[in-house]
């Protein structure tokens, strides 16, 4: 015990222990300067000037980029080009799957292994024998006819943007309209004595054309008018055709511009000779036909 203490005491000792620190000019041995130093001087000031170091080491990689350079420390999240590669990555593995699937599709459909999906015995029982074949009523016909009229307008495209037939806001002297037939008018458009038309006479046989792309909503026959053909347009107009000796076309028929729908007659009460008795419609009202075609 006593031998350790006195080992501790000479080393103590020697650390306080001062020596001279002298800096020579080795050409002529001129004495430059001269320190008096202390082993523990030395020590502590290694010491000092290790741990400056180290602390400005540390401060450097915490509080500055550099981190990012350091193994395993760096966060991929403050790292653009290391975000951008990770979201190419998962866009690959993506498109990889859906063609991995693709293949596997095309593939069945080469060799036959498409899987059909059962079909249920059940259906009989919700669907009796007695529901399908159910015999259809005139009120079912008629809503039939309706739909399938409407069908055909709006694939014959003289439907406005509203959905209803005819509603352009185009003026009727900027429709172009092609003469029903051509002759010499007998009777003018006059409403006083309710003459809603022209009448224009024409030889026998002669075909009447439509005026208009339009689609046909009433072809029949009355007292009066005989065999009469009234043709929907677009833009709210509307063209009637009497006193026909036949008709051509159907309701619910879609014409178009210059197609033969009728040939002139006499038939009906009010017709005195072969004629075609033409009317046309304009939002509703009768116009004079004569200032918007020409018979000759």
């Amino acid at each position: 015990m006593s031998t350790d203490r006195k080992s501790f005491k000479k080393w103590w000792a020697d650390l306080k222990k001062p020596f001279r620190l002298v800096l020579i000019n080795p050409e002529t041995f001129e004495e430059k300067k001269a320190y008096v130093l202390t082993n523990m001087g030395v020590l502590l000031a290694v010491l000092s000037a290790l741990f400056i170091i180290i602390g400005l080491t540390t401060s450097l990689i915490f509080f500055t980029g550099i981190r990012t350079l350091v193994p395993g420390y760096a966060d991929i999240e403050q790292h653009p080009e290391l975000m951008r590669l990770n979201e190419d990555f998962r866009l690959i593995e993506e498109e990889l799957i859906a063609q991995r699937a693709y293949t596997e599709n095309f593939r069945k459909i080469l060799v036959g292994e498409i899987e059909m999906p059962e079909i249920s015995e059940e259906i009989n029982e919700e669907f009796p024998d007695s529901l399908l074949t159910v015999e259809r009523i005139a009120e079912d016909e008629l809503l039939r006819k309706e739909i399938e009229l409407d069908k055909q307008i709006a694939q014959s495209g003289i439907l406005s943007k509203s959905g209803q037939p005819g509603t352009y806001d185009i003026s009727l002297d900027q429709t172009y309209l092609i003469p029903p037939i051509s002759g010499s008018v007998s009777a003018s458009f006059d409403p006083k004595i309710d003459h809603f038309g022209a009448d224009i006479t024409a030889p026998k046989n002669t075909p009447i054309k439509a005026v208009k792309d339009g689609f046909v909503f009433l072809a029949d026959w009355t007292l009066e008018t005989g065999h009469t053909i009234g043709i929907q347009h677009a833009n709210n107009v509307i063209s009637f055709y009497k006193h026909n000796s036949s008709l051509l076309k159907k309701t619910g028929d879609m014409v178009k511009s210059g197609e033969a729908i009728a040939i002139i007659g006499n038939t009906g009460t009010h017709s005195s000779g072969p004629h075609l008795h033409f009317e046309l419609w304009y939002k509703g009202l009768p116009v004079n036909p004569e200032e918007y075609l020409s018979f000759n």
